[in-house]
């Protein structure tokens, strides 16, 4: 954190302002400060302040959360954008392509896993007889512990 003029005092968010416009928790700010996703300056009082373009930072962080992206990819996503400015739309596109590849395969392996959920758990463990197709003599079992068939290649 690095102290800011006097001048610029009045455009900064406090943390308060900040968590209520957003709709995370102080908490959560200061965690995703710790984990380098967003950053504050502190006032000549030594208090936390944000600048206006946190409120954009952290809303990209709550949808890429909410489509199940690691913080630490987040990170390295925000990384990218320069210090200092409202991420804009030509950012979210690039970014969200970036994740789109990942959120389909995560759900191509949702739908494989809830189309298989009656009828197999993807490892032969527990369906050894019913599954001599699928895993005759137990094969699976020497790819390692877990559900083999289940798993992305």
């Amino acid at each position: 954190m690095s102290k800011i003029a006097a001048a610029d005092i009045g455009k900064a968010l406090t943390p308060g302002e900040v968590a209520r416009r957003s709709g995370v928790a102080v908490s959560a700010l200061h965690f995703y400060e710790k984990k380098g996703l967003i950053h504050s300056h502190r006032s000549s009082g030594n208090q936390r302040r944000y600048s206006r373009d946190v409120l954009r930072r952290v809303a990209v962080i709550k949808v890429a959360q909410r489509i199940g992206i690691p913080l630490a990819e987040i990170g390295r996503a925000l990384a990218e954008l320069p210090d200092g400015r409202t991420p804009n739309a030509h950012d979210w596109k690039r970014l969200s392509a970036h994740w789109r590849h990942d959120l389909n395969e995560r759900i191509q392996s949702l739908t494989q896993l809830r189309d298989q959920l009656d009828g197999c758990i993807g490892c032969g463990c527990l369906s050894i007889n019913a599954c001599r197709l699928r895993n005759p003599l137990d094969e699976l079992s020497e790819d390692g512990p877990g559900p083999r068939l289940l798993e992305p290649d």
